[in-house]
């Protein structure tokens, strides 16, 4: 069991040390996060969905967002579309769980938001869905995938391939993504100068 263990932390770092080996996909997590920055410097939103594990992650990245993520700050809009049973369970029964995110971007989505899709195969129906209708209201998209990218990637502005074929090794690189773009958005917006100022303030 030990050596089962061993075995699956190697793994994963070895899917770590593949991307930060990557010129690339480091260029481009930088570009994602840039482009948050500017999508809540013009007063829009970050909205996140995936299924299974994804749908966890796409929670988990919204609550960084709304909430804090390394010191406190004003919260962040995001919201992840996986989380009001009402409105995935009427979708889902009046129109097909491939509509589940789409008619919620269609609903809640405006120009200039930004979407994030996580799929580890890069071929969930209802991310592709979703994506599509972003393209309608000139949302950004940006896609979490593994090394393929599957479907998605053409129908991305950004996306992240993370090289492995492994869903746990691919998941765990999208959370440590995401948690760097919210560290990064939470630095650019808020910078050292506000956690002196709420330092004093005694926030």
């Amino acid at each position: 069991m030990e050596v089962y263990i061993r075995a699956q932390i190697e793994r994963s770092i070895e899917v770590k040390q593949k991307l930060l080996a990557d010129e690339n996909l480091m260029e481009l997590i930088e570009t994602i996060a840039r482009k948050a920055v500017e999508v809540y410097q013009n007063g829009n939103k970050i909205l996140i969905s995936g299924n299974g594990g994804s749908a966890a992650d796409a929670q988990h990245i919204a609550g960084e967002f709304v909430n804090r993520f390394y010191f406190d700050r004003p919260g962040l809009p995001a919201i992840a579309l996986t989380t009001d049973t009402s409105v995935l369970t009427a979708v889902g029964n009046d129109y097909g769980y491939e509509h589940l995110f789409a008619r919620q971007i269609q609903a809640n989505g405006v120009a200039g938001d930004m979407f994030i899709g996580m799929s580890t195969s890069g071929n969930s129906s209802n991310i592709i869905r979703a994506l599509e209708e972003c393209r309608k209201k000139e949302i950004v998209t940006v896609g979490f995938t593994g090394e393929t990218g599957g479907k998605m990637a053409a129908l991305c502005d950004y996306c992240i391939k993370v090289p492995s074929v492994e869903t746990p090794r691919i998941q765990e690189s999208h959370i440590l993504i995401g948690h760097i773009i919210c560290a990064i958005v939470e630095e650019q917006l808020f910078g050292a100068g506000f956690q002196v100022q709420a330092i004093r303030d005694g926030v």
